[in-house]
């Protein structure tokens, strides 16, 4: 709610919310079907209207593009939703003055956007990490036919939680420099969710960030700055418990469809959290295969419900059109290789299939006391050994500063969408760079 008692939905409500988190609701979807109220600016209100609020919102932008009244809607819910938890979602609608006509399982959806351009039966794991429901889905397709096998998940666990380790990193950091508790001070404590979720997108395709808030708060008439930088190591091993939960939730739905990895042809990664590097990693460790990641996390279970409306509303299903490179790019590094060091190890960046432009950073350490140079070689390949892709491109960063080894390098690959690349790298202390742009990088390079 605004000062002048206006409503303020999504990006708006989340900049307001790090100013009067009491006149804020936010993550209301893991209250649907619960017997209980949330408070906003003195008011209590039931989660289903709370969510209506937000469907409202959404039918006036449908209604302002279409030109057009929307009297109808398709709502997506977790596979994992309760009876209840539906019948709230419903009651959501109804009160937004929607007439719900379908309410669908969000990997059904996101398997109708992943696959209005695909044909031929295959079995797909749908993995969705959302910002406050984690569902994974065991879905049949088939002559336009989504059938969900199986089905379990988390309806407490998502990005939100990914947050809340950040948030206890900063205050643990604040109690130690500053000696100040910053849960005492819920508009501070906003302004840090604000700074975590800031972080945590960073980190998605760098491989360091700093939550950072000036004037966070005051202690004793003196100014508190938090300024904090955390890797992305670090931040990957504050979430691992939870990726590990959810992939013996994988399992579970496995097991649940009656089969195994090996009966599973491609992986479909949705929801925002799912941008994660340690999710796809992980996965792709577990079940031996990249999963797909081509149409936009955040927005395939969208376009999957806007499938199945124009398929209610007797119009052609639409096809979802998506740049992706048709190669992974990536440079080498010092790392074990069958049970040894090896120098040519590929580190790959970006990834075949990833939807373009994009940019991904990851860091590097130099290996000797001193070292004042590093050789920089570009690879295009899917080889675990660089030495067996076709390299593209090399350049040697010169003038390191005098170290001891474990000297920071931050390697920058960016593709846009005429397949042209750009390679930097930049010591980290000193912001010293260099760079080499590869022309044609998706087109000109073919190999074995």
């Amino acid at each position: 709610v605004a000062d002048d008692g206006s409503l303020l939905v999504g990006e708006a409500a989340r900049n307001q919310y790090a100013l009067h988190p009491e006149r804020s609701v936010r993550s209301i979807k893991r209250r649907m079907g619960e017997f209980t109220s949330v408070q906003m600016a003195g008011k209590d209100y039931s989660p289903q209207e709370i969510s209506a609020m937000i469907l409202r919102r959404l039918r006036d932008i449908a209604e302002a593009h279409l030109g057009e009244p929307v009297g109808k809607a398709v709502i997506t819910v977790p596979a994992y939703f309760s009876d209840a938890q539906r019948q709230a979602t419903r009651e959501a609608g109804e009160i937004a003055g929607l007439e719900v006509v379908r309410i669908i399982n969000e990997p059904t959806a996101a398997a109708l956007a992943y696959e209005s351009c695909h044909s031929g039966a295959r079995k797909a794991l749908v993995y969705d990490l959302g910002g406050g429901t984690f569902d994974v889905s065991v879905v049949n397709l088939e002559s336009d036919v989504v059938e969900v096998l199986s089905s379990h998940g988390n309806n407490h666990l998502g990005g939100d939680d990914f947050d809340q380790k950040l948030i206890s990193f900063a205050t643990d950091h604040l109690r130690e420099r500053h000696d100040i508790d910053v849960g005492q001070h819920p508009l501070a404590m906003a302004r840090l969710q604000h700074a975590a979720e800031a972080a945590k997108i960073i980190l998605s395709s760098e491989p360091y960030a700093t939550l950072s808030e000036e004037y966070l708060l005051e202690k004793d008439g003196v100014p508190i700055h938090l300024s904090v930088e955390v890797s992305r190591n670090e931040y990957e091993e504050m979430i691992e418990p939870y990726i590990a939960e959810t992939l013996d939730a994988v399992h579970i739905a496995l097991s649940g469809a009656g089969l195994t990895v090996a009966d599973i042809n491609e992986i479909l990664l949705v929801g925002g959290a799912t941008r994660t590097p340690l999710v796809q990693r992980r996965l792709e460790q577990e079940l031996g295969m990249q999963p797909r990641a081509e149409v936009d996390p955040d927005l395939c279970v969208a376009m999957g419900a806007a499938i199945q409306a124009a398929v209610i509303a007797g119009g052609q299903a639409p096809t979802v059109l998506i740049d992706v490179t048709p190669y992974t790019f990536g440079t080498s590094a010092l790392e074990y290789f069958n049970g040894q060091m090896y120098p040519f190890c590929f580190v790959p960046l970006i990834r075949k299939n990833t939807p373009i432009p994009v940019s991904r950073s990851e860091g590097f350490c130099t290996i000797f006391d001193g070292q004042s140079k590093v050789d920089i070689h570009v690879y295009q390949g899917e080889d675990p050994d660089a030495l067996n892709n076709i390299e593209i491109g090399r350049f040697t960063i010169e003038g390191l500063r005098d170290a001891p080894a474990g000297n920071p390098l931050v390697t920058t690959f960016s593709l846009d969408v005429n397949g042209i690349l750009e390679v930097t790298s930049r010591e980290k202390e000193t912001g010293l760079v260099h760079s080499i742009t590869i022309d044609n990088a998706i087109s000109r390079f073919t190999g074995d």
